[in-house]
């Protein structure tokens, strides 16, 4: 199965990072975002990707030609016979095809490029930015018994503001950026094939009319994931899953 990776946005509410690269290669320690999303499915066996890059997709390029060279200690056989031998044992075993699929199209429009490229039945999508410990096994064997052509994951997001309870108009507590109730989608979605015949050939935005007709259509479930997840859109957030990494605290951390 493959995991289609969208990777083409601007990420204009972080541009004091993306001014210089694609979102996906702002760092979370030592490495990229997009390699820490890559790992999350690597480690329950998906290592066949594909990257739509857009904005800057040339430095995505490079990262993944580069990637052997730059992660790994080597050795360099020079004349006749030259060739390279990595020494480090954590070399990725991945396949990743890159796609560019244009600087302004949008999600819909990303992921219709990539239709010949999808061999199988289902595949897996998410965003170049978002971070989950969502079970990708149990999310796969949701999508199977649901038997719809979409299954989402559902998350419930965390307030950025502090949420004050009243009582005739006297406050009566403070509750610091709390769990909402509602429920939004957190990526790391299952799509059946038949996904295409719900994108038109002109461009669109993925997350309106096709997601809109699948539910009119009630062929798009939700798995409700209740552990951790968040998404990195703004500076402010790039500093904060940072500072989990320093602090240890990396419940998406499963590989080791």
């Amino acid at each position: 199965m493959k995991t289609v990776i969208l990777c083409g946005g601007k990420g204009t509410r972080m541009r004091e990072e993306t001014e210089f690269r694609p979102k996906p290669l702002v760092n979370v320690g030592e490495n990229p975002i997009i390699w820490h999303i890559m790992k999350i499915y690597s480690y329950y066996g998906i290592n066949d990707f594909i990257l739509c890059v857009g904005y800057k997709g040339d430095m995505i390029k490079r990262y993944f030609m580069e990637m052997c060279w730059r992660n790994n200690d080597f050795t360099v056989k020079t004349g006749a016979k030259s060739d390279v031998i990595y020494h480090t044992a954590d070399e990725e075993n991945w396949n990743v095809t890159i796609v560019d699929t244009g600087a302004e199209t949008q999600t819909g429009g990303r992921i219709k490029q990539i239709e010949r490229y999808i061999e199988d039945d289902d595949f897996m999508l998410t965003y170049g930015d978002g971070l989950s410990d969502v079970n990708i096994h149990e999310l796969y064997a949701y999508h199977k018994q649901a038997g719809k052509i979409a299954t989402l994951t559902g998350v419930n997001p965390t307030s950025p503001f502090g949420i004050i309870q009243t009582t005739n108009g006297v406050v009566t507590s403070f509750k610091e950026k709390p769990v909402l109730d509602d429920v939004i989608n957190g990526g790391y979605m299952v799509l059946n094939r038949k996904i295409f015949d719900y994108l038109p050939e002109e461009d669109c935005a993925f997350e309106q009319e096709p997601l809109r007709r699948l539910a009119l259509d009630a062929q798009l479930a939700v798995y409700q994931h209740t552990g951790f997840w968040t998404s990195i859109d703004t500076y402010k957030d790039i500093e904060r899953v940072n500072s989990l990494w320093k602090a240890g605290d990396t419940p998406w951390k499963r590989w080791e």
